[in-house]
């Protein structure tokens, strides 16, 4: 596919490309729907036949650019409002009914990206020209698992991606920001953090303490970008042990970030059933408290807020963070900048 921009402070401002991302959740887009959702900068469709398959296309009419989402689902395939160009879910041109027969029918001129639905979250892969085919996607062990129960909480924050998933990756906040919530208030407001390199990513852990706050977090690279942290919960939560979260983000553009968390406990049977009732009827609420937290502190935040700290050794875990995302967009960039005047293969 064919980006407006490949340098590395576009790429750095709206994701890395050649991996997956999460796009909405599943249900946001019912069968026989179309949705037109903004990811990485750039426009496009899910739409869902109603057997269920979905299809993620540029919203873009290969015939004059109109965009798709205007117009019709039909079934398999969207009719362009303007001139009811049909496209089907893989991207090709199936039928020109203004003139038929004519040389765009047959052609795949619409970029269509894989897609995956994992754990009620739509996941699309997004390649570069030079990586349109997926890398491998190796699942967050808690959506992969049937003895665990995990729920969707989805929200969209005006924030760049990047500073959401700093949040995650500085477990002190939890000690401050969080004191008032119903599991953070415990633990020391002093620490000393290490990294801890793992063949997936790193854990950024309290030295000092463990199990009683948002203690550790773990960044984990596997095809998909997401964080593992776990919290303590008191025995009337219900069953399950520490309630954990998975969390990933969806750069929408530069300044909005869509944010997944999955909250999963390790439960099966009449636990697993114990656990959505308390999670629905008392725990979710203040969950959406927690949230609303950091999305008002992180929405807060001046534009130039990373480019006029003075960071301490809490904050090794993000300085980690963004060297990893630097280098790779960097690294993006140069592999699709045009070869030099002269240059020969």
């Amino acid at each position: 596919m064919t980006f407006h921009d490949n340098s590395a402070d576009h790429i750095y401002a709206t994701g890395p490309r050649n991996q997956w991302h999460p796009v909405l959740p599943s249900r946001f887009v019912a069968p026989g729907a179309m949705r037109k959702v903004t990811a990485l900068g750039e426009q496009w469709l899910l739409m869902r036949r109603a057997d269920g398959a979905l299809a993620m296309l540029a919203d873009r009419c290969p015939h004059r650019g109109a965009p798709l989402s205007l117009g019709k689902h039909l079934g398999d395939r969207v009719a362009c409002w303007y001139h009811g160009v049909e496209v089907d879910g893989e991207g090709t041109v199936t039928a020109v009914p203004g003139l038929p027969g004519c040389n765009l029918e047959g052609k795949r001129l619409v970029t269509s990206l894989p897609v995956r639905e994992v754990g009620g979250a739509i996941l699309a892969y997004f390649g570069d020209e030079a990586h349109p085919e997926p890398v491998p996607l190796t699942l967050p062990e808690p959506l992969d698992d049937e003895g665990t129960s995990a729920i969707l909480c989805y929200a969209e924050w005006n924030v760049p991606w990047r500073y959401a998933v700093e949040n995650l990756l500085d477990p002190m906040h939890g000690a401050f920001l969080h004191r008032e919530s119903h599991t953070m208030y415990d633990g020391g407001t002093t620490a000393k953090f290490r990294i801890r390199e793992t063949g997936r990513g790193y854990f950024f852990e309290k030295t000092d303490q463990r199990g009683v706050n948002f203690d550790w977090v773990e960044l984990c690279r596997t095809g998909v970008d997401w964080v593992d942290l776990s919290i303590p919960y008191p025995p009337s939560a219900g069953p399950g042990g520490p309630f954990g979260i998975v969390g990933m983000t969806c750069p929408v553009d530069a300044g909005r970030t869509g944010v997944f968390f999955w909250r999963y406990r390790r439960v099966a049977g009449w636990q697993r059933d114990t656990w959505h009732f308390l999670y629905r009827t008392l725990i979710e609420e203040r969950h959406w408290e927690v949230l609303e937290q950091d999305r008002v502190l992180l929405e807060a935040l001046p534009a130039d807020a990373d480019q006029r700290e003075n960071l301490y050794q809490h904050d090794l875990g993000v300085v980690r963070l963004r060297r990893l995302y630097r280098a790779e967009a960097e690294a993006q960039a140069a592999a699709l900048a045009p070869a030099p005047a002269g240059a020969s293969g």
